[in-house]
């Protein structure tokens, strides 16, 4: 039996197409977007215990973007960065100042209204590491969750080398779907 070779041509072109579709795939299942469960619930309420989202690693890491970075002992932690390269960082009454300006924080949502007292306790970078302004490679990272957070007012700040990459949406469970923002 012959293979007309129209028909030939027409299983290669569709071989070669499957090949790169599976490729290009692979490439941004395991370089691009990369997929973690959260576990805990220091990011409520942009982020809650068992959401399952993408994190991307290719893009500049800019201030209240939520990161994923690895600990001293090896855990990988979800975070929003607070303050960047020279920041002084340092909250007054459940206040936030960057530089000395005081600084909305409209991602935490009713979150800092629930009856509290005090959502975020005072401090200032110099009482909490022992430095003024957040140094050159580093983060101060804060979770969503103040109360329920350990985060850089008791690890200290996050290097850069540490960081895997950026939040980019959650993709479980669907009624939490949506890309993850400032």
């Amino acid at each position: 039996m012959k293979v007309d070779k129209k028909i030939q041509d027409g299983i290669w072109d569709w071989a070669k197409a499957a090949f790169i579709a599976l490729l290009l795939v692979v490439i941004v299942r395991f370089y691009v977007f990369l997929p973690l469960r959260v576990d805990g619930d220091s990011m409520s309420p942009t982020l809650g215990q068992g959401n399952y989202i993408l994190y991307e690693t290719f893009s500049d890491i800019d201030r209240f973007d939520v990161i994923i970075f690895s600990n001293a002992e090896g855990e990988t932690l979800i975070k929003r960065v607070i303050g960047l390269p020279g920041d002084s960082v340092s909250y007054k009454e459940d206040q936030l100042y960057l530089n000395g300006a005081p600084i909305d924080e409209p991602f935490l949502g009713s979150e800092k209204q629930q009856g509290m007292e005090v959502f975020t306790s005072d401090f200032d970078l110099l009482s909490l590491t022992g430095t003024g302004t957040v140094p050159e490679g580093s983060y101060f990272v804060l979770g969503d969750n103040r109360v329920r957070s350990r985060d850089s007012r008791i690890f200290g700040f996050v290097a850069q080398a540490d960081v895997a990459g950026k939040a980019a949406m959650v993709y479980y469970p669907f009624e939490d779907f949506g890309l993850i923002g400032n």
